[in-house]
């Protein structure tokens, strides 16, 4: 097997055992922990739990690689890898007993930076919906064992994801762009999980999604998905809060989505 291969198989693993541990610890209830950037942006204590999970199960399998993790941070290792992960992605949801969370694991190369990195292998796990996306490059995208490819067309529009940040100053202009964006959408979803909005535009469920403001561990796995389902992904201008947005798309609708944006 490649390196891509072994490390896709030890994300998806370390994500469905991960994704197990969270999923318990929905039932039994969860606490708040903390909150980050506002009040809305909440962390449970299930979050450190499930990333320690994961960063034990990493340095047990891969000791010399680098980790990034959404609530522990991280360093570089001794070697090429850096493992990048959201232990779950749509807390929100989580929180509040709604099923679109996701655990997120993906290894990269290069400096653990969108802009730089290789995606080379990652898995979402969604434990709620009883699923399990992964992709190796190279080697194509996955749920299960059945394999991903982007639509085709969209004749009747696209249908559009799209996710907003918890900064209630950047609402007004959020709203701006999804006006830009509803004339040529069938109708627009907004989950509030980018790893799975990502691997619904990877498995055909979403014809595109864009967001504002990702952090590296929303999008790492799910941005490989969609490529290696044949999808196409970009990033674009920073906006007047530093924020980059993200469009990851089919090919049918990539251009067109990508113009009345930058609109």
């Amino acid at each position: 097997m490649t390196l891509e291969l072994d490390l896709r198989d030890l994300a998806t693993d370390i994500a469905r055992e991960a994704g197990e541990l969270a999923k318990r610890r929905r039932d039994e209830g969860v606490a708040i922990a903390a909150s980050k950037s506002t009040l809305a942006d909440i962390v449970t204590e299930a979050d450190r739990e499930v990333e320690a999970l994961i960063r034990s199960r990493l340095a047990e399998a891969r000791p010399d690689d680098g980790f990034l993790g959404e609530e522990s941070g991280g360093g570089t290792g001794a070697s090429e890898v850096t493992w990048v992960v959201d232990p779950i992605d749509g807390t929100v949801n989580y929180a509040f007993g709604q099923p679109a969370y996701g655990v997120s694991i993906a290894a990269v190369t290069g400096p653990a930076d969108p802009l730089g990195w290789q995606v080379i292998a990652g898995a979402v796990a969604a434990p709620a919906l009883g699923e399990m996306f992964s992709a190796a490059r190279g080697h194509g995208a996955f749920v299960g064992d059945r394999r991903l490819s982007v639509t085709a067309e969209a004749p009747a529009g696209a249908l559009v994801a799209t996710g907003f940040g918890y900064d209630p100053e950047t609402h007004a202009s959020a709203l701006d762009e999804l006006r830009r964006v509803m004339p040529i959408a069938r109708d627009i979803r907004r989950a509030g999980a980018a790893s799975l909005d990502l691997a619904y535009v990877a498995a055909g469920r979403l014809d595109a999604y864009y967001e504002r403001g990702l952090k590296p561990w929303d999008m790492a796995a799910g941005s490989l998905l969609v490529t290696e389902a044949g999808g196409r992904l970009g990033w674009f201008e920073t906006d007047a809060w530093g924020r980059r947005m993200m469009v990851a798309a089919s090919a049918a609708v990539y251009d067109r989505l990508v113009e009345v944006l930058a609109t």
